[in-house]
């Protein structure tokens, strides 16, 4: 009878702590995601040469660990292209002709991205709450296709398989941030601005690093 009725006792205590932590508002939310990106590329051994648009499509994940913060992650498939002029790009650098030779080349690749990032949320202000956004970008090279001509019209390849040319593994440092709106008691909008610095090499040859980055316009919904 003593033990039956230190265990209720300490149930009596206990209970109200549980049902405040099960009232707290931390959860996991799941999304959608597809929005537009703007590429460009930067080489060692030569310069950028102008924007791409690509596109990212996927699945979002927020995991509230705090009121007011969250990890937040994904998987989609993200295509970041661009243009760049660069010297003696092999292979189409022909190495009998012995001087300098300048080429357009036209990045188009498409990575598999898991962000792993850290958001820092306002409190709800209405039906809204803004965000700031930062963490690490992993992306998997999945396809690449080159368009290349010489500097001066002569056309060396069209939309060729340039897979053996680009390093599988990407990593990028994002920044980033927008806004969520309610639009129902479980579901919400989220619009904002992403900033995705590459800082390994993209490229698997030995003229020099190519580092690509984007600007990513996020849309998204969750559920």
């Amino acid at each position: 009878m003593k033990k039956l009725f230190v265990a209720l006792l300490f149930l009596s205590l206990t209970s109200p702590l549980f049902a405040q932590q099960a009232a707290l508002p931390y959860d996991f939310r799941l999304g959608l995601t597809a929005h537009p990106t703007f590429g460009w590329i930067k080489a060692e051994n030569g310069k950028g040469n102008g924007l791409g648009l690509g596109f990212s499509y996927g699945l979002i994940g927020d995991f509230d660990f705090a009121e007011n913060y969250s990890f937040s992650t994904g998987l989609t498939v993200t295509t970041i292209n661009g243009k760049s002029t660069e010297i003696n790009p092999p292979p189409y650098y022909d190495p009998a002709i012995n001087t300098p030779t300048a080429y357009n080349i036209r990045y188009k690749l498409q990575y598999i991205e898991v962000p792993l990032t850290v958001k820092l949320k306002t409190a709800k202000i209405g039906t809204v709450r803004w965000y700031g956004q930062f963490g690490l970008s992993n992306d998997f090279n999945i396809a690449a296709r080159q368009d290349v001509e010489q500097v001066g019209g002569v056309q060396i390849a069209d939309d060729v398989n340039a897979k053996d040319l680009i390093n599988f593994y990407r990593a990028g440092l994002i920044l980033g941030g927008g806004g969520e709106f309610d639009v129902a008691p479980h579901t919400s909008l989220t619009l904002g601005l992403t900033f995705n610095n590459g800082f390994t090499n993209i490229s698997d040859t030995d003229n020099g690093t190519v580092k690509n980055h984007y600007l990513g316009l996020n849309f998204g919904v969750f559920f």
